[in-house]
């Protein structure tokens, strides 16, 4: 029985976990702020059982992950458009249609206690949608379209079009509904502290399951990273699959010099350092100051050594420098992404992408140059739309004639070009490609 199973009709507190949830939904969708971290804040500052924070947290991803499905169903039960209903009337009937739907609270708590949270103004409206959706069965509608595969996984009609574009027909539901499912959590072992098969036994309680692309991760199903065992020992980093993959595909080598040109939060920086030792140099660059910090933090968890440098990977200050790999690990739509941010599944437009390939591009050309003739440059994304793809793929090439596509492992073996999806490989959806510099 899961924390959504049992919760009663008791009075709501100003400290509750569905007016924490309700809080935290508001800031991700009216605010742009991200799941994960505003989730995190809020549970930090809160004096909430550990309970009713699991049932916050499911309340909170539930119903962002199911945004798109939910804004239909109210606007079937409501007399106004979403439009033209206010943001915390919307909230909260995100919050109680989450519950009405997807989960097994009672009828008179989802609505009770969602209406306890709504002000005098709201109080009678909310009310009588939430009650208007309870004696309304759910509408599942049928057909092939990208619009009917939306309506039932939650992710935008334009991504479900791109995967089309990318997979088999067959594939393109189920691919959709693996990015809007949950992931487990998965770890990374850190190796220049302990072994996967240490992890494993420290995490017995947890139910570990080895990873299946590499043999460095751990996954569970889930749990609060800095509580488990090993945390504050560095034994691992918190790390999708598919980015310890990324990081194995730059083959580093004991003694070489390597970049991470987009280095922030610092896992495959970490990763990189381990494998290339103390005589190795990673030097781990990002334009923006506050992810920096958060990769020098990682770095002395971990217990690796590294070089942390602010820069704007486009316009390199390390002009002079070179290396025998450069990661580039692009800022991108994240859409890849959204098993652990759901707000990835409805947040990203398809105008952004235009601006985001010439931003991957330029970044590609500007780190081009620390690469040494014959060395290795590697770009990924936690993406699939072609133009953040294989497009860019495309014009670094045409831009940089110095440098030729080349094979780097992946999960099928060597290829110059690899995607990973949720579906086919249980990690984030990504894509990363191989180049060598030949001048």
């Amino acid at each position: 029985m899961s924390a959504l199973d049992s919760r009663g009709s008791r009075r709501t507190r100003p400290d509750s976990a569905r007016a924490l949830a309700l809080r935290v939904i508001r800031r991700v969708v009216e605010s742009g702020a991200y799941s994960n971290l505003a989730l995190a804040a809020a549970l930090r500052e809160s004096k909430l059982s550990a309970r009713d924070r699991q049932f916050a947290a499911e309340l909170v991803y539930g119903t962002l992950r199911r945004k798109l499905i939910l804004d239909a169903e109210i606007a079937r039960a409501s007399t106004r458009s979403l439009r033209r209903i206010d943001p915390e009337a919307v909230a909260l009937l995100r919050l109680g249609a989450f519950q009405l739907r997807d989960t097994r609270v009672p009828v008179h708590a989802a609505v009770g206690e969602t209406v306890g949270l709504s002000g005098p103004r709201h109080k009678g409206f909310v009310n009588a949608v939430l009650r208007n959706l309870a004696a309304t069965p759910p509408e599942r509608p049928e057909g092939a379209t990208a619009a009917d595969i939306s309506a039932r996984t939650g992710l935008q009609p334009w991504t479900v079009e791109e995967l089309g574009k990318l997979l088999p027909a067959e594939e393109v539901e189920p691919a959709a509904a693996a990015l809007a499912s949950p992931a487990a959590l998965c770890l990374r072992t850190n190796s220049c502290r302990t072994t996967p098969e240490q992890l494993i036994r420290a995490l017995k309680e947890f139910a570990p399951q080895p990873g299946r692309l590499h043999p460095d991760v751990v996954q569970i199903s889930s749990a609060v990273p800095s509580l488990l065992p090993g945390y504050q020992e560095g034994w691992f980093a918190v790390q999708d699959e598919s980015s310890v993959v990324v990081a194995a595909a730059v083959e580093p080598m004991p003694g070489e010099r390597i970049l991470d040109a987009c280095a922030g939060p610092g896992g495959k920086a970490a990763h990189l350092a381990c494998t290339v030792g103390p005589t190795g140099t990673v030097v781990a660059a990002d334009a923006r100051f506050h992810r920096v910090e958060l990769v020098v933090r990682s770095a002395e968890r971990l217990g690796v050594r590294l070089s942390p440098l602010v820069q704007d990977a486009a316009q390199p200050s390390l002009r002079a420098e070179r290396f025998d790999a450069v990661l580039v690990d692009a800022p991108c739509s994240g859409v890849g992404a959204a098993r652990r941010r759901p707000e990835l599944l409805w947040r990203p437009e398809k105008a952004q992408l235009a601006g985001l390939a010439r931003l991957q591009v330029s970044i590609l050309a500007g780190v081009a140059d620390q690469v040494k003739p014959g060395g290795r440059l590697i770009y990924s994304v936690c993406t699939f739309p072609r133009a953040e793809t294989d497009a860019a793929v495309r014009a670094f090439l045409a831009k940089r004639p110095d440098f030729e596509p080349a094979d780097v492992p992946g999960p099928d073996g060597p290829a110059p070009v690899h995607r990973l999806w949720p579906h086919r490989h249980g990690t984030d959806a990504m894509f990363f490609a191989g180049f060598r510099r030949t001048g």
